[in-house]
């Protein structure tokens, strides 16, 4: 009776995951990412913004990967991919004290940014966006040294150089987003963040992202 060996079938197995990986990692794939649940984006930004400052990296990476791949629909080791360079900018910024030290998550920006730019329908410079993702990082950070305006600017321009649209249409987007953090950060502040308070900040999240996509079905 002819059968195969359990080795030809390893061997099998093991070709079957190398083509996968390599089709997952390194075929150009291109999402649209205009399309997105607005509830959903608002929701997981939330979880991921008590991660952050929870400090739990791991929790983080996985919701931003479900978020890369529930709503800009990556590959699933591409989105853990972009999402552990994500991560890692993030708490690499978390640790710092400077200007200098927050630019050491800067070249894990540009790596995100460039597999999503890789990933997706869009056409932004990836050095500038990941300069912007930073800048507002960091005047968020030293938020006591600007006025309120600045962090709304920020956030604005980051999507204006992503979606190469004027940065006027994103500002009310950037608006609502910027109090959530304020909000988020008056609360620490105070000693503590409720499940309530994060049920408000999820609210003026929801705001962000519905008017977010209102611009995006427009362009």
């Amino acid at each position: 009776m002819n059968y195969l060996h359990p080795r030809l079938i390893l061997k099998f197995l093991v070709i079957l995951l190398a083509v996968w990986i390599v089709f997952d990692l390194f075929v150009p794939h291109h999402s649209n990412f205009k399309k997105y649940d607005s509830d959903v984006v608002a929701k997981l930004e939330t979880d991921m913004w008590r991660s952050y400052y929870e400090r739990k990296p791991f929790k983080l990476f996985w919701q931003l990967s479900e978020l890369l791949r529930t709503q800009y629909h990556l590959p699933f080791l591409k989105s853990n991919y972009v999402s552990y360079e994500a991560t890692r900018a993030a708490f690499v910024f978390k640790k710092g004290h400077e200007r200098r030290d927050y630019e050491k998550a800067l070249p894990y920006l540009v790596k995100y940014y460039r597999s999503i730019r890789n990933s997706g329908d869009m056409s932004f410079n990836v050095d500038r966006a990941a300069k912007l993702e930073l800048e507002w990082w960091i005047v968020h950070r030293e938020r006591k040294k600007h006025p309120p305006s600045d962090l709304v600017n920020a956030l604005a321009e980051i999507q204006s150089e992503l979606y190469q649209a004027p940065i006027q249409k994103f500002l009310q987007h950037a608006e609502y987003r910027a109090q959530a953090m304020m909000l988020r950060d008056d609360l620490a502040e105070k000693g503590q963040v409720s499940d309530q308070d994060w049920k408000r900040i999820n609210d003026l999240l929801l705001a962000s992202w519905k008017s977010h996509r209102d611009v995006l079905d427009k362009i």
